[in-house]
């Protein structure tokens, strides 16, 4: 069975429009400010509590 019209661009495209990208929330390591993401090690510093520092191992 085929539709019985053609769906326009504009319903279509109102129907997708929940589909896009959310963005991703940022924050500020408090130890060297670069950005990193909530709940995670920094990738600068290793820094993620006071208790807790990662030491970690540059790439050459």
């Amino acid at each position: 069975m085929l539709p019985a019209k053609k769906t326009s661009k504009s319903r279509t495209r109102t129907r997708r429009s929940h589909h896009k990208l959310k963005a991703v929330n940022y924050s500020v390591c408090k130890r060297c400010n670069h950005a990193k993401l909530p709940h995670a090690v920094c990738g600068n510093c290793g820094y993620l509590n006071p208790e807790i520092t990662l030491k970690l191992a540059k790439e050459q």
